[in-house]
């Protein structure tokens, strides 16, 4: 009969990729996550097999979760432009604490280097922009494929209030948001608001 897991693995991913938002994948050795979650280097390697196994479950892991926080929040906010960019203000929420928005670079680099991290990721833009685009079904002047366009402009964004490091993230996008939608979609101009 299998021992039973003192730690499930959910929340040793969850630890390993806490390890690659701080420092990337060379941050990420089983003596690390070791140290970090109390169990043996020799116990991790036996449920996990290689570090690049290890990497790719982690960043699975966090695939799973946007997957699930984008699912609830299209699931929730309002069919407008004001949803579409609650939605997105929503999804940002994950940077405000440790790693920010870098260490989600340090992820996207490891992402972008694995067929079925990558692949994830493609039917994430799939799954995110269907969303926006739901939110502007209503507005009888939204071009259509809307959301491709904020989803574009709200990682832009992100990237460009990075290098600020100060101001509010929030406040950053909602206004950022809020122009692209108002040259977008002149109905709606200055009714998105935070």
């Amino acid at each position: 009969m299998p021992r039973r897991k003192s730690q499930p693995d959910e929340q040793v991913l969850d630890v390993a990729l806490a390890l690659l938002r701080d420092g990337g994948a060379e941050a990420l050795t089983f003596a690390a996550l070791a140290q970090r979650c109390g169990l043996s280097a020799a116990t991790l390697v036996q449920r996990f097999g290689s570090k690049a196994e290890l990497g790719r479950r982690a960043l699975l892991q966090a695939w799973d979760q946007l997957d699930e926080v984008t699912a609830e929040l299209a699931a929730t906010v309002p069919r407008t432009a004001a949803g579409a960019v609650e939605l997105l203000l929503g999804l940002s929420r994950q940077y405000e604490g440790s790693g920010g928005y870098g260490g989600g670079l340090l992820l996207l680099r490891e992402d972008l280097r694995d067929p079925v991290l990558r692949g994830r990721g493609a039917a994430w833009e799939v799954a995110l922009t269907d969303a926006l685009d739901v939110c502007f079904v209503s507005v009888p002047d939204a071009p259509e494929r809307i959301g491709h366009t904020l989803a574009a402009q709200w990682q832009g964004s992100l990237i460009w209030w990075s290098f600020r490091a100060s101001g509010r993230l929030e406040e950053y996008l909602a206004d950022r948001l809020g122009e692209i939608i108002g040259l977008l979609v002149p109905s709606e101009r200055g009714q998105v608001e935070k």
